[in-house]
């Protein structure tokens, strides 16, 4: 108890102080990054396509909450491209061929990538599979699955109301699913703020065998965060689904790296412990303004791409310095 008692007593003191420190440094290159694009074209520093913004990142905002969570305590979680694949797959096989509700659709897609959740904290925590390789695994399986629910085939066509989420804006500012990204950050700010429970996610990536010895149910806490990211990515497919109007077992390639380069470039330590929604929030907005710049400026999406990687190589030295002089 003593040792919690000291956990709290440094989270509650020095917590806000350092997480405020540790996205300092992204938010100095966020707004440098916004100023060099308002200099650089004259499209970039416009309502419209701050808002264009807010739509393109609403599926890596709330899938980087998860990831938020995963990182935290000193996990990894490569299969939440495939959860959402999976998720989308679900959904849209349940609505368009076996002629269920779609509200209906959506409740089975959540159920299916909390299902792979789980079975990936299981793997971690009951039969001490590493967490690279358990997510590894089920990135394969997932995806597999979500192929043959329409044997690779793609479903297309959604009721009006749904597709119209992504698109109607409310008091002509935002889209629905722009609000669900918010709600969300907001819920799990709050959460790691205010629960004790979101500071257990400290203790454990801080330390995992004094988080035991505190009282701290380590295996439960590590299996619902890999829930709760399956979750989220599951509803990032669902977000996505809108906004294409149309689903497919390809969806969601590739966006476990950009989940896991927006958490890192906003703070958040690879070994755990250490970072925050805020940061995640914005290394999000980094990767989306960066690569909306980069388009309006016309660069090749293969430049694109090595930019995005030098940056997220910076981002982790400047977090490794930072780390060291600490």
């Amino acid at each position: 108890m003593v040792a919690l008692d000291i956990n709290e007593h440094r989270l509650s003191s020095g917590a806000w102080l350092g997480k405020l420190k540790g996205a300092t440094g992204p938010l100095v290159g966020l707004l440098a990054l916004c100023i060099f694009l308002s200099f650089s074209t004259d499209t970039f520093l416009s309502v419209r396509n701050g808002l264009n913004i807010l739509d393109q990142i609403t599926v890596l905002g709330i899938m980087a909450v998860g990831m938020t969570f995963v990182i935290l305590i000193g996990g990894i979680d490569l299969s939440v491209g495939s959860a959402l694949a999976l998720a989308m797959m679900v959904m849209g096989w349940t609505a368009n061929v076996a002629g269920l509700p779609l509200p209906v659709g959506i409740a089975f897609a959540l159920i299916a990538s909390a299902v792979s959740g789980l079975i990936v904290g299981l793997l971690v925590t009951q039969f001490r599979v590493p967490a690279f390789i358990a997510t590894l695994a089920m990135m394969s399986a997932a995806r597999g699955v979500a192929n043959m629910i329409t044997d690779g085939q793609q479903i297309v066509g959604f009721p009006d109301w749904f597709m119209m989420l992504a698109i109607d804006r409310h008091f002509g500012v935002m889209t629905a699913t722009v609000f669900l990204m918010l709600a969300v950050v907001l819920a799990a700010w709050l959460f790691l703020h205010f629960r004790s429970e979101g500071r257990m996610l400290y203790a454990v990536g801080g330390n995992p065998e004094v988080a035991r010895l505190a009282g701290i149910n380590v295996p439960l806490v590590t299996i619902s965060v890999y829930v709760v990211s399956a979750v989220l990515a599951g509803l990032a497919g669902i977000v996505l689904a809108a906004r294409l109007d149309s689903v497919q077992p390809s969806s969601g390639l590739g966006y476990e790296l950009d989940t896991i380069a927006a958490v890192v470039i906003g703070g958040t330590s690879l070994s755990g412990g250490a970072g925050g929604i805020g940061g995640t929030l914005i290394g999000v907005l980094i990767i989306g303004v960066l690569r909306n710049g980069l388009n309006l400026l016309n660069v090749s999406p293969f430049l694109q791409q090595v930019i995005i990687g030098i940056v997220i190589v910076l981002a982790v030295g400047a977090e490794t310095i930072r780390r060291r002089r600490a």
